[in-house]
């Protein structure tokens, strides 16, 4: 059993839960990234997250956060 609470939680879970939870302009305060600001869809800022670590790491920590409250 992992201890990490991502384990087997895909990116698109991840991200599709927060737009349902903050829509995509309260997500685009949150997380400074023009893909949440200027048209925002899941496929293409899956796209961007993929390619950029320290996005995705702000991404799954606003999410861990979430769970928590």
């Amino acid at each position: 059993m992992s201890n990490d609470p991502l384990h087997g939680v895909t990116l698109e879970t991840i991200l599709t839960q927060l737009v349902e939870r903050f829509g995509w302009e309260k997500l685009g305060q949150k997380i400074a990234i023009n893909c949440f600001r200027n048209d925002p869809s899941i496929k293409s800022s899956l796209a961007f997250l993929r390619k950029t670590p320290w996005a995705r790491t702000k991404v799954e920590n606003l999410y861990l956060r979430s769970l928590k409250k």
